[in-house]
């Protein structure tokens, strides 16, 4: 069964820090890259950071610089560590499986997502 579970987030002052985690499924965790996402009110989801499977990041440019992902292959569990927060990082963040079949085909699973607000 595929399940992704994200926690860590909730209210933070402008300038705070929070970490976000979310634990996966191990059929779904390994060997794929994991990646952050973010959707805040009436826009579009956002690429926020990936991590490949050997842990090299790659981050989107509205939060580099001010994240860090990381992954725990030992506890199926994917990191993001945000700081200097701002208001206009408040979010629905999601996590998200990336895997890619033998034709190619790059699937997508999601977690349920966990509200972040950034606000004094």
């Amino acid at each position: 069964q595929v399940q992704l579970v994200e926690s860590g987030g909730g209210l933070v002052q402008p300038g705070g820090s929070l970490r976000l985690s979310c634990t996966a499924s191990k059929s779904i965790f390994s060997g794929n890259a994991m990646g952050w996402y973010r959707q805040a009110p009436g826009k579009q989801r956002e690429l926020v950071a990936l991590i490949s499977t050997v842990g090299n990041p790659n981050y989107a440019d509205s939060m580099k610089g001010r994240s860090t992902i990381s992954r725990d292959n030992a506890k199926n569990t994917v990191y993001l560590q945000m700081n200097s927060l701002k208001p206009e990082d408040t979010a629905v963040y999601y996590c998200a499986a990336l895997t890619i079949n033998k034709q190619g085909t790059v699937s997508t699973y999601w977690g349920q997502g966990t509200q972040v607000t950034v606000s004094s």
